[in-house]
């Protein structure tokens, strides 16, 4: 009678730890419209005058913000210059963010940024990581091209985007290079949002049923999901789920139809591979992060989500 007293005694006590912990942690949660950093974002091109340019008169993006309901002088507006960008970044305790490549220039004509990511990551490679965008069409030259970039110091990952590519996340024309980053150690952003109003592509190249293959095929790829491939949450939740080795960020579609189960994931079940990212300058980072604050995390989701789950990603200390 005694042993089972002493049993329900210690049911207690840990029940009641675990109730002080989760009120603890609910706490230290930042109070909604308040930022909290350190801030990791895992997609961001920085708002200079050539990129808010090159966005806003691309054949790929234009008719997509117009769509959108942007308005294109009020995102020319948003453009500063290089010193005023890194002392906001630095102010707002960002200590690091991923710029994701480009390179569509087979199908759509779309030259790569790469050499102007470099520009930036050299000044100021305390914050700034070079993802390097990858035409798979180009073949072995892309290869020998993403092995240099990384060698050289200013690129950190790779970047594709199936549905610029017109291919399926694992056609073949896919595998070299992501044998390449397995090889490199690098990780690789594969971007699959919907691409509004872009033509001769379509949405299959990019769902998560693909997703999954890639990830089968190579198990020691970290694997970055960016925009959530919205609309297929459901598969992209479930996929994530079962591959340790992908990783989820849901820029721009937080709020779309159907994303809330995005953010019940990444308090439950996708807890440490939701990534925070703002996909600057489509949408501030600023206004970004601060979303993020009122969506209900916990002090412990909040911190995996904002910056240490993509420590963990880019392997730096958290």
């Amino acid at each position: 009678m005694d042993l089972l007293k002493l049993q329900e005694e210690l049911r207690e006590k840990a029940l009641q730890r675990s109730r002080d912990e989760k009120a603890a942690n609910k706490a230290a949660a930042p109070a909604a419209g308040k930022v909290k950093g350190p801030i990791i974002d895992f997609r961001y091109r920085p708002n200079t005058k050539s990129i808010i340019g090159g966005i806003a008169e691309s054949p790929i993006f234009r008719a997509g913000l117009i769509a959108n309901g942007v308005d294109i002088d009020e995102f020319y507006s948003r453009a500063r210059t290089m010193p005023e960008i890194i002392a906001d970044l630095k102010e707002h305790n960002v200590i690091k963010a991923v710029i994701v490549g480009r390179d569509a220039e087979t199908t759509y004509g779309y030259k790569p940024n790469n050499p102007e990511i470099r520009q930036f990551v050299q000044a100021c490679p305390e914050i700034f990581l070079g993802y390097y965008g990858v035409d798979p069409h180009k073949g072995m030259q892309a290869i020998r091209d993403l092995d240099a970039a990384v060698k050289s110091g200013d690129f950190h990952g790779a970047a594709m985007d199936p549905m610029y590519a017109q291919l399926k996340s694992s056609d073949a024309k896919m595998y070299p290079v992501y044998a390449k980053c397995c090889e490199l150690n690098i990780p690789i952003v594969i971007t699959a949002g919907p691409a509004r109003y872009t033509a001769n592509t379509v949405m299959d190249y990019t769902h998560p049923s693909e997703i999954d293959i890639v990830a089968k095929d190579f198990p020691d790829l970290k694997i970055i999901i960016s925009h959530g491939a919205w609309p297929f949450v459901d598969e992209m939740i479930g996929v994530t789920f079962r591959n340790r080795n992908v990783f989820l960020e849901i820029s721009e579609y937080e709020e779309y139809p159907g994303a809330s189960d995005f953010l019940d994931a990444a308090k439950t079940i996708l807890k440490d591979q939701m990534l925070f990212a703002s996909a600057c300058p489509f949408v501030p980072y600023l206004e970004a992060a601060e979303k993020y604050t009122t969506y209900g995390f916990d002090a412990e989701t909040y911190e995996k989500v904002m910056w240490k789950n993509a420590a963990r990603v880019l392997g730096i200390e958290a």
